[in-house]
C-alpha cells in the first residue's frame, strides 16, 4: 500500500498537481516541491496562502456559476432531472467521494513549516502581516474543514501534515464527532481573529478579520441548528442510529453544544452587524443598475457585478476577474440569455408586497390577475429586491452604445424579451423568471467566454446581520434589540415596511408552506416569527450559494419523504405569453419545451419532457433522509479497512442511511 502511495504522489508532483487519485488522507501535499527554507520571508506566506485559497465565488466554469449554485432547490431551477430528488439515484462513489483531504493537508504542511519559524522569530519583513498571513492560513483551513462538515458530517481532525505510513494515516482517519469538529473550526478562527488585519494587505481580494468573524458566526450557526432540528437522530452524535463510538460522546449533552454554538454565533456575527448596519449599500430603487455608459445608478445592484468591489464597505472579501489573464463567462450567459435557471413561483411569491404583507394576505393590494400580463405586473409594488434582481420584458441586456454588440453589430443595447424561456440547456430561462443578479450591462463583457471582468463576491457582510437574527431567536425565543435594528435596516434597503410584525401577524404558514421548504422543520410547521427570519434571509440572499446548506441544516425536506413537490414557474397558460409564443410553444412527452397545461398552468421546468423521466414520475421532488449527508466513497474503505476482504473492518464509518457498497442508492433511515 505504501509503494502504491508513493507512486501516486510522485505521478502527481511530476504533473504538477493537475491530475491523479485522491487518497485518504496521506497525499504529499504539492508544495512539497518547495525546498525547506521557502517559509522564511513574509512574501513566501504571502504567495502560499493566496495559492491555497478555496473559496467558492464565480467561476470561469460554462454557465451561470456562483449564482446559480442554488438550482434545484425551492428557489431555483435548472431544468435537469436532479438525482438529490429522486430517491435511489443518488449513488455510493467508487472512489472517495467528498472525502478529499489535499486542500487541508496543504494547510497543514503550512503551519508545519511557517510555525516554528514564526515562535523562533526567524521569517523577515513585516510582522503584523506575516502574523496575517498565518491567520490567513488558520481561515482557510477553517473554511475547507467546513465544507467538509457540511457534506459529510463526523470528521477526523487532523493537524499535521501525516507521514507516509500506513498504520499513522489510518490511525488518523477515524472520525470525531461532528460538534467536536465544529468546535475544532472555530478555534481556528478564533485565532484568525487575533492574528489578522482589519485591512488586508492588497485590499478585499484577500482575508480581513472581518471575514473571519463572518465565517466563524456561519458555521456556529450552522452547527447550532443542525443540532438542534437533527436532535435525536443518526445524523448527530449519539442519536438513535448515529454510527460512532459511544466512546466518543461520554459526557455529551447536545442542548449544551446548541447553546455554546448559538451564543458564538451572535457573538461573531454582531462584531460584523454593528460595522455594517449603518454602510450598506445604497438601494435608489432603479430597476436597471447602470446608465448607457455602463456608471452605476443604483450601488446595491452593482454591488453584484461590478468590475472593481473594493468601494463597497458591504463587500468584505471578492475575487477579481482581469482580461487575458483570469476571466469569467457569466456576462455572457446573464447578458445574452437565461443562464439556464430562473427564480421558482415559490421564490417570486416568498417577497412581500412594499406595504409589508405577503401576497395573500388582506389588503396587500396584490392581483392574481397580473399573473395573466406577465412577469412586469406580477412584480409590482414589490420588495425591491425581486425587482431589480428580476431580468423583465423590456430590461437592457447590454449597454454602452460605442461597443459593438452581440445582437446587432450596429452599437444599440439589446433588450430582453420572454423568448428567453426556449433555447438550449444552458442558455434558457428555466421558469421564466430571469435571474438578473449579478448581471453587469457590458456588451464587450457578452461577446464572447473570455472577455467577462466583473467581480465575484464571497464574503458580503449582511449575511452577519441575517445570522444575528436568526440566532438570536433560536437562542432566547424573542427579537431583541440589536436584531430588530438589522432586520429593519434591511427592509428600509428593500423598501418594505419596516414594520416586521406586521408582516408576521398577517402571515399564514400553511400559505406560506406551498411555496417554501424552510415553512418546515423535521415535518412541521415552524413559527411565524421564526419563518420571517427565514424569509428574510431567503430573500437577502437569494442566488448566493447557501440554500443547500440551508435547507439541510433546518431539517427542512422531510415533508417531502412520502408527498411529493411540485416546482413551478411563472404562469404562461392562460397568460398573455401563451398567445405570443405559441409558434416557438411545443408540447410533447419526448421532445417538447413547455410542460403541459394538463399539468398545471405554470411553467414546470422539471417536466417539459415527460418521458423517461424520474422526476415526471415521481410528480415532482420527493426526498430520502440519507441525502442530508453525502456517501463516502469506497475507495476510502478499501483504504482503511483492517481486513482487505471486509471493508466493514474500517476505521472508518459510513454515513447514516448509504452502504459500504459501491453504486448503491439511500436506504431508509430509522
Amino acid at each position: 500500500m505504501k509503494r502504491h502511495i508513493k507512486l501516486l504522489t510522485i505521478g502527481t508532483l511530476l504533473l504538477g498537481g493537475l491530475t491523479g487519485c485522491n487518497d485518504f488522507l496521506d497525499r504529499e501535499p504539492l508544495d512539497k516541491v518547495i525546498p525547506e527554507k521557502y517559509f522564511a520571508s513574509e512574501s513566501d506566506l504571502a504567495a502560499y496562502t493566496i495559492n491555497a485559497y478555496p473559496f467558492e465565488t464565480v467561476t470561469d466554469a460554462y454557465g451561470i456559476n456562483f449564482f446559480g449554485k442554488d438550482n434545484d432547490t425551492d428557489n431555483q431551477a435548472s431544468g435537469d432531472s436532479p438525482e438529490f430528488w429522486i430517491p435511489g439515484q443518488k449513488k455510493v462513489p467508487s472512489g472517495e467521494g467528498e472525502w478529499d483531504w489535499k486542500k487541508i493537508r496543504a494547510c497543514n504542511y503550512f503551519f508545519d513549516n511557517t510555525l516554528p519559524n514564526f515562535e523562533a522569530g526567524t521569517i523577515t519583513g513585516n510582522q503584523d502581516n506575516v502574523k496575517h498571513y498565518i491567520g490567513e492560513m488558520y481561515v482557510i483551513r477553517a473554511y475547507n474543514y467546513y465544507k467538509l462538515l457540511a457534506s459529510l458530517g463526523d470528521l477526523p481532525i487532523v493537524t499535521t501534515a501525516l507521514p507516509d505510513v500506513e498504520e499513522t494515516l489510518i490511525e488518523s482517519s477515524k472520525r470525531q464527532p461532528r460538534n467536536k469538529v465544529a468546535r475544532f473550526i472555530l478555534d481556528d478562527l478564533q485565532k484568525a481573529t487575533e492574528l489578522l488585519l482589519d485591512k488586508a494587505p492588497g485590499g478585499k481580494n484577500r482575508i480581513s478579520r472581518n471575514v473571519a468573524h463572518l465565517l466563524r458566526a456561519r458555521v456556529a450557526l450552522f452547527e447550532a441548528t443542525w443540532e438542534k432540528y437533527h436532535k435525536g437522530t443518526a445524523f448527530v452524535p449519539g442519536g438513535k442510529g448515529w454510527p460512532g463510538n459511544s466512546a466518543d460522546v461520554s459526557g455529551f449533552n447536545i442542548d449544551t453544544e446548541i447553546a455554546y454554538f448559538l451564543d458564538e454565533a451572535m457573538k461573531s456575527s454582531k462584531v460584523v452587524g454593528d460595522y455594517i448596519v449603518g454602510k450598506l449599500a445604497d438601494n435608489t430603487d432603479t430597476p436597471e443598475g447602470m446608465n448607457s455608459s455602463l456608471v452605476s445608478i443604483n450601488p446595491y445592484y452593482t454591488m453584484f457585478c461590478d468590475e472593481n468591489m473594493e468601494g463597497y464597505d458591504e463587500i468584505l472579501m471578492w475575487k477579481q476577474f482581469k482580461e487575458g489573464l483570469v476571466t469569467s463567462n457569466l456576462q455572457m450567459e446573464l447578458e445574452r440569455n437565461g443562464g439556464g435557471s430562473g427564480w421558482t413561483r415559490g421564490m417570486v411569491n416568498s417577497f412581500l408586497m412594499r406595504n409589508g404583507l405577503p401576497i395573500y394576505a388582506a389588503g396587500s393590494g396584490y392581483d392574481t390577475e397580473w399573473e395573466k400580463e406577465g412577469i412586469n405586473s406580477t412584480l409590482k409594488n414589490r420588495d425591491s429586491r425581486i425587482v431589480i434582481f428580476t431580468k423583465k420584458t423590456g430590461d437592457a441586456n447590454t449597454e454602452n452604445k460605442g461597443d459593438v454588440n452581440y445582437y446587432g453589430n450596429d452599437g444599440t443595447p439589446s433588450y430582453c424579451t420572454i423568448r428567453f424561456i426556449y433555447g438550449d440547456k444552458g442558455s434558457l430561462a428555466t421558469t421564466g423568471f430571469i435571474i438578473k443578479k449579478g448581471k453587469h450591462y457590458s456588451s464587450h463583457m457578452a461577446n464572447d467566454h473570455s472577455s467577462g471582468t466583473s467581480g465575484g463576491i464571497v464574503f458580503r457582510a449582511a449575511e452577519a446581520m441575517l445570522i444575528y437574527m436568526e440566532a438570536s431567536y433560536e437562542k432566547n425565543g424573542r427579537i431583541d434589540g440589536t436584531a430588530d435594528g438589522y432586520w429593519k435596516a434591511l427592509r428600509r434597503r428593500a423598501k418594505v415596511n419596516e414594520d416586521y410584525n406586521k408582516t408576521i401577524t398577517a402571515t399564514i404558514m400553511s400559505e406560506e408552506a406551498k411555496g417554501d421548504f424552510a415553512a418546515y422543520s423535521h415535518g412541521q410547521l415552524i413559527d411565524a416569527t421564526l419563518y420571517n427570519i427565514r424569509r428574510e434571509r431567503r430573500n437577502e440572499l437569494c442566488a448566493e450559494a447557501l440554500r443547500w446548506e440551508d435547507l439541510k441544516r433546518w431539517r427542512a425536506c422531510d415533508q417531502l419523504i412520502s408527498k411529493p413537490y411540485r416546482v413551478e414557474g411563472m404562469l404562461y397558460w392562460g397568460s398573455k405569453y401563451e398567445e405570443q409564443l405559441k409558434d416557438l410553444c411545443k408540447v410533447d412527452p419526448a421532445e417538447g419545451n413547455m410542460s403541459s397545461s394538463d399539468l398545471s398552468k405554470y411553467i414546470l421546468p422539471y417536466e417539459k419532457i415527460t418521458k423517461n423521466n424520474l422526476i415526471a414520475g415521481q410528480k415532482g421532488f420527493l426526498f430520502t433522509p440519507a441525502h442530508y449527508l453525502n456517501p463516502i466513497g469506497m475507495a476510502v474503505f478499501r483504504q482503511t479497512a483492517s481486513d482487505k476482504n471486509d471493508f466493514a473492518s474500517s476505521v472508518v464509518y459510513q454515513n447514516p442511511g448509504w452502504k459500504i457498497e459501491g453504486d448503491t442508492g439511500a436506504q431508509p433511515v430509522e
